[in-house]
């Protein structure tokens, strides 16, 4: 499964707008790639976002499930470049950082913590949750970089 989050910023608030995961199957490897590359392009051309954001691969012991991983990621940057959207990139640890406040937190927390910062008072899919927290460590990092630019210019 590959995670959906997208989020608006109204004001001082963070909204959010649609998540899910796009299941791809257990078909062959590289038809799955193409259903994650068309429902994300499904979901780009229904949502409109301006931006993108990922999160880069994390290899732990298994070299062959961090090569999948990085294809399954290659095919989500392709959607989003298709549909001329800027793809910005984040570590696992990062991303973490930025929504718990630690990088080594586990994946109850950033869940937890994403309800929490996003009015979401359903259980969140962790695949969903994910992808809700790099939207928002995007929105945090680029925010931001647009102030520490505006002090300096």
């Amino acid at each position: 499964m590959t995670g959906v989050g997208i989020i608006e910023v109204v004001g001082d608030r963070i909204l959010p707008v649609h998540f899910g995961a796009i299941k791809a199957g257990s078909g062959e490897f590289t038809e799955r790639l193409g259903l994650i590359f068309s429902g994300l392009r499904d979901i780009i051309m229904e949502y409109r976002p301006n931006q993108a954001a990922i999160e880069s691969v994390f290899v732990a012991h298994n070299a062959a499930s961090a090569i999948k991983l990085g294809q399954a990621r290659g095919a989500a940057v392709c959607a989003a470049i298709s549909c001329n959207i800027p793809v910005a990139d984040y570590s696992p640890r990062s991303v973490k950082q930025a929504i718990v406040g630690k990088g080594n937190a586990d994946k109850t927390q950033v869940q937890h913590m994403v309800g929490i910062l996003l009015g979401i008072k359903e259980p969140i899919q962790n695949d969903a949750a994910d992808a809700l927290a790099v939207a928002l460590c995007h929105q945090h990092t680029s925010h931001t970089l647009s102030r520490m630019s505006m002090m300096r210019g």
